[in-house]
């Protein structure tokens, strides 16, 4: 799945403001981007079909959610990306992110620790 700019700038203000009509997010990008209501109407749109955004009648408008989080969307995005390079047998996408894991500060590593550990329980719950 491919996200041009505006999309992740979408996302990332209905993620802050969990939902919002089409002029909620138009004044928003107004002041700090520019652009029309018929761009920000087709942003809105275009993100709603690919599965990213929910979204309601009120009135005579959408509101609109985002239907995934933040941290679910960069993971269908790095698997979009790796799945061209790795097998299911690979371990490649494990030693990346041991690679970009030096990156990483302490709190950073203990939370990464503490979701391998819950994935670890889920997955011992799963096979029982």
């Amino acid at each position: 799945m491919k996200l041009g700019e505006l999309e992740k700038l979408v996302l990332q203000y209905l993620w802050q403001n969990d939902s919002a009509d089409v002029k909620q997010v138009f004044g928003h990008f107004e002041k700090t981007r520019g652009g029309s209501l018929n761009t920000i109407q087709s942003t809105l749109d275009r993100l709603y079909k690919k599965g990213l955004l929910t979204r309601h009648k009120a009135g005579h408008a959408f509101v609109y959610q985002a239907k995934v989080e933040r941290h679910e969307l960069i993971g269908q995005l790095i698997k979009s990306v790796t799945s061209d390079f790795i097998t299911e047998d690979d371990s490649s996408l494990v030693a990346a992110f041991s690679s970009i894991s030096k990156e990483f500060n302490e709190e950073q590593l203990l939370k990464l620790e503490s979701l391998i550990e819950q994935q670890r329980l889920k997955l011992g719950q799963e096979s029982k």
